[in-house]
């Protein structure tokens, strides 16, 4: 397959979030023309302003695509691109009930996708992926790549033993209890099986659609990345605001309770991570290369006590209550 160079056009989805941004900023500074999608136009307005000098360039537009889920949403906007990064999925724990009535998605008799009557999560993370795959193959077959943003929870399942996990396994655990336990299934279990579901849906669709039909071009990689941190750029005007994992850390370490209370449940299973930059060059790199890699960041679980515990003794004036902060964007044209 041709890889993607700088100077070809890459349709970044959910251009917006905490990894998309950096990854539309990482392919403009190579030199790459970006489309990139938003919910609602306002939600472009930050980003027509922090890439204000690419934009004037004629590098950067923005479109709508108000619901992923929609049969044929993205069918304009993967017309005349190269390559697409498909980022848009939530990640965010406000999910009352994930399943809602059973209703199949007609993918496949293993893949047991619901839909909701909240369909905040398992819905939009499956049928949004299919969709762009679905256009993509109706609308631009010679696109050259499409990149998907997976995850390891998709992977990984949690066990006592050590053991290694390859690409031959699934996160089954985290569907089954979803199915089962609904709306009372754990926040980080729905959206591992939202990732879980998605990513199976992805090589589903390309072996039976793509790669057995020869019907297009294009081939598919898949980024399975940990908890993700680092700077946000994206829009933020308080720590409410704030991505799931940013948010997740901020309350860690803004918390004034003893650390036996601290809210560290997001972090318990996850002892890996990696850095957004590193990930949104990941991104590029999957793009340019013919054979993509993986990249794992992994540090000890140890580093959360010494990260947050000391903060409060360090830093007096940063407390519970400490709200009003002042966000720093990290280079971009603001």
């Amino acid at each position: 397959m041709p890889t993607v160079h700088p100077g070809d056009t890459v349709l970044v989805t959910g251009a917006n979030g905490y990894i998309p941004i950096w990854v539309v900023r990482k392919l403009l500074e190579k030199g790459y023309n970006v489309r990139g999608t938003v919910r609602k136009a306002e939600k472009g307005e930050y980003l027509n302003k922090y890439f204000d000098r690419y934009v004037k360039q004629g590098r950067l537009e923005l479109v709508v695509v108000e619901d992923i889920t929609k049969e044929g949403a993205f069918d304009e906007a993967v017309k005349g691109v190269d390559a697409i990064e498909h980022m848009a999925s939530p990640f965010h724990e406000n999910v009352d009930d994930p399943e809602g009535p059973f209703t199949p998605i007609p993918l496949s008799p293993f893949i047991h996708a619901f839909t909701s009557r909240n369909p905040e999560l398992i819905r939009p993370a499956v049928e949004g992926t299919l969709g762009i795959l679905k256009s993509a193959l109706k609308n631009n077959p010679a696109i050259k790549r499409i990149v998907i943003t997976s995850s390891c929870a998709a992977v990984i399942t949690v066990t006592p033993e050590v053991r290694t996990f390859s690409e031959a396994d699934w996160n089954e655990l985290s569907i089954n209890e979803t199915r089962e336990q609904g709306r009372q299934a754990p926040p980080m279990t729905k959206y591992r099986a939202s990732k879980t579901l998605a990513e199976k849906a992805v090589w589903k669709f390309y072996e039976e659609n793509v790669k057995k039909e020869g019907t297009a071009s294009w081939d598919v990689v898949a980024l399975n990345p940990p908890y993700v941190f680092g700077p946000g750029i994206q829009e933020i005007s308080s720590a409410s605001t704030l991505n799931t994992s940013l948010k997740a850390w901020y309350d860690l370490v803004y918390s004034q309770s003893t650390s036996s209370t601290k809210p560290k449940d997001a972090f318990e299973v996850s002892y890996s991570w990696a850095d957004v930059r590193d990930l949104a060059d990941a991104h590029v790199l999957a793009l340019e290369k013919e054979e993509a890699v993986d990249i794992a960041n992994a540090l000890p679980p140890s580093l959360i006590e010494k990260t947050s515990n000391p903060l409060p003794k360090g830093f007096p004036e940063i407390t519970a209550q400490s709200q009003n902060l002042t966000y720093k964007n990290e280079g971009g044209d603001n």
